[in-house]
């Protein structure tokens, strides 16, 4: 590459759909026969948190059945060559990202492979599930729930991301359906600080007009042909 560019990349739901991880969005998405407010809120989890901690154990599960797609692989050689100067965040709570061998990926929404302390606010990594799991073994009082950004919470690294939006040349959104915020909005931010911006998504997002660029396809065919593209450049 003639010059490094300082590149801000959004993943969404698309990316790992493609792997076979359903989105909630879907009508076979994550939420089928669970309503949002009750597993996906911190009063559904104070009003029943069993059925929270099996919906969460049920994710978990599943992770296991599932691989990264070109679309992950391709962004993890885009770190390898961009080092600092690529941001990653997703919103997706699945570690494909890590698996496909990207190593500072931001997860603005948490990780299903998380434990979070709801007295203390400790995490420590959790694989297995987390229905009757003991108390959290730093304070050893509160109780473990997943540490995964529910409705009407803020999420997480929100100043490390807008310092990035702020600097870099350009953004690119993969796999989003540009209707979640805050990261609908990244788009706009980033344009106002002077960067280009690329959509990759499977069709037109809500925020698709926001673009100075949009290109409709698979992920796992669109990301590495840009990759390769801004890497030959």
């Amino acid at each position: 590459m003639a010059a490094v560019p300082r590149v801000v990349v959004l993943t969404g739901a698309g990316i790992s759909a493609e792997s076979g991880v359903p989105t909630f969005r879907d009508a076979d998405g994550l939420w089928e026969g669970h309503r949002v407010e009750d597993v996906a809120t911190p009063e559904g989890f104070l009003a029943d948190p069993e059925t929270v901690h099996r919906f969460y154990d049920e994710r978990r599960a599943a992770l296991a059945g599932v691989v990264p797609n070109p679309a992950h692989v391709a962004l993890a050689d885009l770190e390898r060559v961009l080092g600092d100067d690529l941001t990653l965040v997703t919103q997706n709570i699945d570690d494909l990202h890590e698996r496909a061998g990207s190593t500072r990926v931001v997860h603005m929404h948490g990780e299903l492979l998380s434990a979070l302390c709801i007295r203390c606010g400790g995490r420590v990594r959790w694989e297995g599930p987390m229905l009757g799991a003991p108390p959290c073994g730093s304070c050893g009082k509160g109780d473990l729930r997943p540490d995964v950004v529910w409705f009407g919470e803020i999420p997480y690294r929100m100043d490390d991301i807008f310092e990035a939006l702020a600097a870099c040349d350009l953004f690119v959104s993969v796999g989003t359906s540009g209707a979640v915020y805050p990261a609908a909005g990244f788009v706009q931010q980033a344009r106002a600080f002077g960067a280009r911006t690329l959509e990759l998504n499977l069709v037109p997002s809500e925020g698709s007009h926001f673009f100075h660029e949009a290109r409709h396809g698979r992920a796992g065919e669109l990301v590495p042909a840009w990759v390769a593209e801004l890497m030959q450049a």
